[in-house]
């Protein structure tokens, strides 16, 4: 009798223990899913006493790495969380679309979209350089939606007597792909720039070349192409990212060093690998605060 109730409070056990590892499963799968259908909004604010009086709570959205993804009909989700926070300026940091599926449509269509909330400012990833020909297509309707295409160049932009310095790197890629030839590349490129001593917003897909930016003394760096990692590690951070491999320095979040802030966005869409893990989608979106 004794050896039956044990029995069956040993297979009572084992019951709980299946339910709560198949609640623990179902918990798993519903936080992936929702993790790679949605995308969220991530603060930032960047203080410094560059930053001139009209500018002072400026506001910056960071859109990067599309790769022609979809959320909602016309990427319906993604502008209203744009529209709703008002923002003075949108960065595209590259890879607008995908190279490996490219849908020039749809990058058309939410570009339109953008433009109707706030003035948008691009610069293209690796995925444009390897677009080709094609990449002029994809050039030719920003032109057409009036974006401002920064070719490594920079542009004024003026708020009441103060001004600031938006500036852009073209993708390293059009150029050469080896790693260490392409920090000089846009080392060159930030050189020959007609950079004043005003506060600059330097749009860069690249996170990995921040000692360049550093290096040229750049005030905000705003990035994307590692898409945080991939697969986010509690504590440790992401897995794997281009063009720095495994546990990448410069994945997801703020850097900061001399006088030089970055931030680099997990981005929106996927390429290669099409499943995030622990790292949703995001609109990133930065405040400028000025100390003077």
């Amino acid at each position: 009798m004794r050896f039956l109730k044990k029995k069956m409070g040993i297979r009572s056990l084992n019951k709980r223990k299946a339910a709560l590892l198949g609640i623990l499963v179902i918990a798993l799968i519903a936080w992936i899913i929702w993790g790679n259908t949605t995308v969220g909004t991530t603060y930032y604010s960047v203080e410094s006493d560059r930053i001139p009086p009209s500018f002072n709570h400026f506001k910056i959205i960071v859109i990067s790495d599309m790769h022609n993804a979809l959320f909602g009909e016309d990427n319906e989700s993604i502008i209203n969380l744009v529209e709703k926070e008002k923002p003075d300026l949108i960065a595209i940091t590259g890879d607008l679309v995908d190279s490996n599926r490219t849908n020039i449509e749809i990058a058309g269509k939410l570009v339109e979209n953008l433009m109707k909330i706030a003035p948008c400012y691009y610069v293209t990833g690796n995925h444009e350089a390897w677009l080709g020909e094609e990449y002029k297509k994809l050039e030719s309707i920003l032109i057409e939606k009036e974006v401002t295409i920064l070719n490594d160049e920079v542009v004024m932009l003026a708020n009441g007597s103060d001004q600031i310095q938006i500036a852009g790197l073209n993708d390293p890629d059009f150029v050469d792909r080896v790693p260490y030839v392409q920090r000089g590349i846009l080392q060159t490129k930030l050189s020959d720039m007609d950079l004043t001593n005003d506060y600059i917003v330097l749009l860069s897909h690249r996170p990995e070349t921040f000692d360049a930016y550093v290096a040229k003394n750049i005030d905000l760096v705003l990035s994307g192409h590692a898409h945080g990692g991939q697969f986010r590690i509690p504590i440790i951070g992401g897995l794997i990212a281009p063009n720095q491999g495994f546990f990448p320095k410069y994945d997801a979040g703020m850097y900061c060093e001399k006088s030089t802030t970055m931030i680099v966005s997990r981005g929106i869409g996927n390429s290669i690998i099409t499943l995030r893990l622990n790292n949703r989608p995001e609109i990133v979106c930065v405040e400028l605060i000025g100390n003077s």
